[in-house]
C-alpha cells in the first residue's frame, strides 16, 4: 500500500468538506476549492478525517493513490493557510510596480512587461526587487511564479533575471584573455 496514500487527512476546525460521487468540495472561511477525482476510488469522511482507498493493486492505482490523498491535503492547507511564493529581481534598473491588480516588470526591454494574474492569485511587491504571490490553490500558485519567472529567466555570466528565492544560480565564467 502507499506509504502516503495510506494516511489519513485530518480535518482542521473551520473547514466543511463534502465528497459527492467523488467530486471533494472544500470550504473553509478564506475560499472554495472543487476537484473531481476518479470514480474508481472511494473518498470519504470518518471521525473529523479523509481517507482515500483505491480499488486494486494494480500499477496505475498505486500511483494514483498517494496522488489523489496529496491533492485533497493540499486543498484543505490551502483554504486553511493558503501558499506563497517569493521571487527576486536582479539587475541594474530593473524594477517591479503594482497598477491595480496588474503587475509591470521593467526589466531592460524596450517596453514594460504587464502581467495580469488570474483573479483568485494576489500579488504583492514588498520591497522594489521583490514579488510575493500567495493564494489558495498551490498549482496556481507555482504556475504563476513560472510565469512570472520564464519572463526573463536568470542568466549565468551576470546574474541578472528573476528567480524564485533562494535559488542558487550557478554563474559561468566569462570569455579569458589568451596569455
Amino acid at each position: 500500500m502507499s506509504r502516503i496514500g495510506k494516511q489519513p487527512i485530518d480535518i482542521p476546525a473551520g473547514i466543511k468538506i463534502t465528497t459527492n460521487n467523488n467530486l471533494v468540495t472544500v470550504q473553509g472561511q478564506k475560499a472554495k476549492l472543487l476537484k473531481s477525482f476518479s470514480e474508481n476510488f472511494k473518498i470519504f469522511e470518518n471521525d473529523n478525517k479523509i481517507i482515500v482507498e483505491r480499488p486494486s493493486d494494480s500499477k496505475k492505482d498505486k500511483a494514483l493513490h498517494g496522488l489523489y490523498r496529496m491533492l485533497i491535503f493540499n486543498m484543505i492547507e490551502g483554504i486553511s493557510k493558503g501558499f506563497e511564493k517569493n521571487l527576486e529581481i536582479n539587475g541594474v534598473g530593473f524594477s517591479a510596480e503594482m497598477k491595480g491588480k496588474s503587475l509591470f516588470l521593467n526589466l531592460g526591454f524596450s517596453h514594460a512587461v504587464l502581467f495580469t494574474p488570474p483573479e483568485d492569485i494576489k500579488i504583492e511587491i514588498p520591497a522594489n526587487l521583490k514579488i510575493k504571490i500567495s493564494g489558495v490553490d498551490k498549482q496556481k500558485v507555482g504556475q504563476v511564479a513560472a510565469k512570472i519567472r520564464e519572463i526573463y529567466k536568470p542568466e549565468p555570466y551576470k546574474g541578472k533575471g528573476i528567480r524564485y528565492a533562494g535559488e542558487q544560480v550557478i554563474r559561468k565564467a566569462g570569455k579569458k584573455v589568451g596569455a
